[in-house]
């Protein structure tokens, strides 16, 4: 998949995070059906949670994939098992009960979720997300003037020992930004925490994701702020083959471009100008 395609559109864990406490939403009931459906369609394959929550997360959430799956498991329509990730924790792989021979396919799905999971690497992924959204905002005038910043404008964040990934400014507008280039979404309870330090520190929030849910950014928008969503998580240069070899394997959005495209960061542009023209008009 080339970089042209986004025009269309730290270390957490890619795999078993706990995932928040929330109310049974009835929208699990229709993720069950579709699950089940999609299992019994591909009985002959197995398949881990992440990779399933990424493949609908169009339409679902993670945290009701994850829902539907528990229960479909607990009510024995579909298999699952917790196997061991060398070097990381577990894996949860699910499966269709009919599907006996499915060993040798889970060992697969390990090596290679074990592969981008290793710690070198999802440091990798990281910087690379870090460096690539410095280069693109620039190039479009935000700058990106401190780091792994706790002080602004002479005010400190000492409620938690968080800081914020970058401080990008444009037009006199200063925006705390963080940038997770990772297949979960960013845990709640830090988005939060990141929102209530932009709101001390007398910035706007910017949050950099590879994909958020739409209570996430309605949190975000309502400090003025903005959530950039760039849908494919951005593997190392020079690795583009194992992030085809993943895309191919496991149906993920992985991607090696050699830039963000003008189209992602050109939606951050536009609503900054329109933010800004209707301050001045104000």
């Amino acid at each position: 998949m080339t970089s042209e395609y986004w025009d269309e559109l730290e270390f957490d864990p890619e795999l078993e995070e706990p995932e928040e406490a929330r109310p049974r939403d009835k929208v699990v009931d229709e993720a069950k059906g579709e699950l089940d459906r999609f299992i019994e369609d591909h009985r002959k394959l197995v398949f881990y949670q992440r990779q399933i929550q990424v493949i609908f997360e169009d339409k679902y959430f993670h945290w009701i994939t994850s829902h539907a799956l528990l229960e479909l498991a607990a009510e024995g329509r579909i298999a699952s098992e917790n196997l061991p990730l060398p070097g990381t924790g577990t894996i949860t792989i699910y499966r269709a009960i009919s599907h006996r021979y499915w060993r040798r396919q889970a060992a697969e799905i390990i090596a290679l979720v074990s592969a981008f999971s290793a710690p070198a690497f999802t440091a990798a992924l990281g910087a690379q997300g870090e460096l690539m959204f410095d280069a693109a905002l620039a190039s479009v005038g935000f700058i990106p003037t401190d780091r792994k910043v706790r002080t602004y404008g002479g005010k400190t964040w000492t409620e938690t020992g968080h800081d914020l990934d970058r401080i990008f400014q444009r037009d006199g507008v200063a925006y705390g930004t963080e940038i997770k280039n990772t297949l979960g979404y960013i845990g709640r309870d830090e988005l939060l925490v990141k929102i209530r330090m932009c709101r001390h520190l007398g910035i706007r929030p910017l949050f950099i994701v590879r994909m958020a849910p739409k209570n996430y950014i309605n949190e975000v928008q309502k400090e003025g702020g903005f959530t950039l969503v760039f849908k494919y998580q951005l593997y190392p240069f020079g690795q583009k083959e194992f992030a085809d070899r993943v895309k191919a394997a496991l149906g993920l959005w992985t991607d090696s471009p050699v830039r963000i495209s003008e189209g992602t960061v050109d939606r951050f542009l536009k609503w900054h100008l329109r933010r800004l023209g209707g301050a001045k008009r104000g």
